[in-house]
């Protein structure tokens, strides 16, 4: 066999050696380590470059095994979320006057203050690069909305706050602003999003990301709703009433634990690209999946398959209260749990 049709055969022969294995059900690996793992094609590559002209049988051997290792790698390996070794982007805002980083307190919404009926209020503070974010909470709030987005941001919220929301933000890149308005079905919405106007500058080699700690108040029951580019996610909800969960996200990891359903039931709405997703439920709760995930690897112990890609838990036809799961992505590593 020609040297230079030796190395395509074998790349094909061990893709379609793990799609065989995969779809058999012999083999399990996470789709993100195509993200966090993506030099060793660049191994693969150079060794290819330098050793394409030289036709010695431990040339080939060497080229061989190259290939065959750093695709082991990939598949064996768990990178997750712990390390990252793409270049990272950011974009700095240098116009902001030093005083304000100091000290900054306002209120976001509020240009009239006999508008309370309306609006909550606001405080932001600023204090040696953290921002401190908080809306006080109304005595008699029964629904609540957070709308939050931002990339290139680790997010935590475990939690709770005596106020209705509360965010302590380590700000690299960007700013973040927060409004919130009550609507027509006297629902509270805080809208927490990234300010774009405030990347401008870019900055090549920085590893470092926005941290931002998020506290609710368990009162009210929640519907949050997260958009978010490349980011980590880790959300424990089992101390929230959540009504509703919906996350969409491009390059992410996600990690979200659930409660008991409340009286209206969980609804979890999940999409994403190239994502590490693991959703934790109680143990004796009744769940139910419904998966759309194109190549994704999907892994929901403790549910039944009913077909249609359909997952539910034993006795969920029966519950009274239920988590529906939905969840559809492209190469994501989608994992559901019961705890």
């Amino acid at each position: 066999m020609r040297s230079n049709k030796l190395m395509p055969g074998v790349i094909l022969v061990l893709i379609g050696a793990i799609v065989l294995l995969r779809n058999f059900g012999y083999l399990h690996f996470h789709w993100s380590n195509l993200i966090y793992l993506w030099p060793v094609f660049l191994v693969i590559g150079g060794v290819n470059l330098l050793l394409s002209h030289n036709r010695a049988p431990w040339a080939t051997l060497v080229r061989i095994a190259v290939v065959v290792v750093g695709v082991c790698f990939i598949l064996f390996g768990n990178a997750g979320s712990k390390h990252h070794f793409a270049p990272t982007f950011y974009f700095n805002h240098h116009d902001r006057d030093d005083d304000d980083d100091d000290m900054d307190m306002s209120d976001n919404d509020n240009d009239d203050d006999d508008n309370d009926n309306d609006t909550l209020k606001n405080n932001i503070v600023k204090v040696d690069g953290n921002s401190f974010y908080r809306t006080g909470f109304t005595s008699g709030t029964k629904v609540a909305r957070l709308n939050l987005s931002g990339g290139g941001t680790t997010y935590n919220l475990s939690d709770t706050t005596t106020d209705l929301f509360a965010a302590n933000v380590k700000e690299y890149s960007g700013r973040y602003t927060l409004k919130n308005h009550v609507d027509n079905d006297s629902v509270h919405v805080v809208d927490f999003n990234m300010d774009n106007e405030h990347r401008k500058h870019f900055t090549w080699g920085d590893n470092k990301s926005n941290t931002a700690t998020l506290k609710l108040n368990s009162n009210p029951e929640w519907d949050v709703n997260i958009k978010a580019g490349a980011t980590s996610l880790d959300f424990d909800l089992n101390k929230f009433k959540v009504r509703s969960l919906v996350l969409s996200g491009g390059a992410a990891a996600f990690n979200i634990k659930l409660g008991q359903p409340v009286a209206s039931n969980t609804r979890v709405t999940i999409s994403s690209g190239v994502s590490d997703i693991t959703v934790s439920v109680p143990k004796d709760a009744a769940c139910m999946i419904t998966s759309s995930t194109g190549l994704s690897s999907n892994n929901f112990d403790g549910f039944n398959n009913n077909g249609d890609n359909e997952y539910k838990t034993p006795g969920f036809n029966s519950a009274k209260n239920r988590i529906y799961i939905t969840i559809s992505g492209g190469l994501s590593d989608f994992k559901v749990r019961r705890y």
